[in-house]
């Protein structure tokens, strides 16, 4: 098992529900791989560096999991094709 980061940035826009139900789904894939979820930061919403699918502002979330090497493919592959994300970033502690 080794530790990781987890940025995501969400679209903007959502929903108190839609944003919590996004934050589930990637937690439920992180404990499904048989890792888990140390601690979970909303940054809230912050302006982006640059343009992303016409949005300059998304919900930031920072993740510190743990989790066997390798299931961070699937992992990252599960959250490219969550909608509501825009951004993610996975990088070794």
């Amino acid at each position: 098992m080794r530790k990781y980061e987890l940025i995501c940035i969400l679209q903007p826009e959502l929903d108190e529900s839609a944003f919590k139900g996004a934050l589930e789904r990637v937690q439920a894939w992180v404990t499904e791989s048989h890792g888990s979820v140390d601690k979970t930061e909303i940054w809230g919403r912050r302006r982006l560096a640059y343009v992303i699918h016409k949005q300059t502002e998304g919900q930031y979330v920072l993740m510190n999991i743990t989790l066997d090497p390798k299931a961070t493919g699937e992992l990252e592959r599960n959250i490219r094709f969550l909608e509501p994300v825009i951004r993610h970033m996975l990088t070794a502690v």
